[in-house]
């Protein structure tokens, strides 16, 4: 019976076409290839992803439950604008539930996930030392996964999971301007180290003050092209996602064009 039960079993590659595109999509979003408000035209991306307007037509869903495009009547899909109030409720939400992570991994957690933790951290270090973006992005999810999960904080965890694609965008921003990279390190060498010594209220402490610089930063961006943003989505003053690809740019490059009104 247990022969004829696994036959049954369907054989599937471990990355579809979908995810590759998915991530494809949200990579460009988040590395600001595609800008707020920059229209998303699914012939267009159908011809640059060289994959059929089926799949196009999930990735765009998927993102939408993101958070990263949205749907503008008369306009279709568009990337979602980014605003103040958006942020600062994200970044609250932040504090609340990666502070007391922070105090529960203290609480709680063994050598093994010490050890852990400070090894994501080197490799933000070194991720920020060579300018890999995406790679900081990566790593730093990665410790804050540990963290709660070596405090125990599960479901608290899929809370966060939830807001990862909005988080990465608000990350992207802020550890693209000046100087974040060795602030960001030493701020999160603090969380550890209150961890490591079992001392559970600064660990509560380091991970808010971590989260609070972290939408200063956003805020102060945000501030300043929101302005610019709003008036792109109002006069349906958009670019179309072919010449987006054509014409992608590193973050650096575009991100005078977001911050500045």
């Amino acid at each position: 019976m247990g022969d004829r039960l696994s036959s049954l079993k369907v054989e599937r590659p471990n990355v579809t076409l979908r995810e590759l595109a998915l991530e494809k999509m949200r990579s460009a979003i988040l590395d600001a290839r595609f800008l707020p408000g920059d229209r998303l035209v699914e012939r267009s991306l159908c011809e640059e992803l060289g994959v059929s307007r089926t799949v196009v037509r999930e990735v765009l869903r998927h993102l939408e439950t993101e958070g990263l495009i949205e749907s503008l009547p008369n306009q279709g899909q568009i990337v979602a604008i980014l605003d103040t109030d958006t942020a600062a409720e994200i970044y609250e939400i932040r504090a609340l539930l990666e502070g007391e992570a922070a105090m529960a991994c203290a609480r709680y957690a063994d050598d093994d996930v010490v050890a852990e933790l400070a090894k994501c951290i080197e490799a933000i270090q070194h991720a920020f030392d060579t300018h890999a973006h995406h790679a900081v992005r990566a790593h730093t999810t990665a410790f804050y996964e540990r963290m709660f999960t070596g405090g125990q904080k599960n479901v608290a965890w899929e809370i966060v999971q939830s807001l990862t694609a909005r988080i990465n965008r608000l990350r992207a921003m802020t550890i693209a301007s000046d100087g974040r990279g060795q602030q960001a390190v030493q701020e999160m060498r603090r969380i550890l180290a209150a961890i490591r010594s079992r001392n559970v209220l600064d660990a509560r402490d380091a991970a808010r003050a971590h989260v609070e610089r972290g939408s200063e930063i956003a805020r102060d961006l945000l501030s300043g092209g929101q302005t610019n943003a709003s008036c792109k989505r109002a006069d349906g003053n958009v670019r179309d996602s072919a010449i987006v690809l054509q014409s992608a740019m590193p973050y650096k490059k575009q991100q005078a064009r977001f911050i500045k009104p």
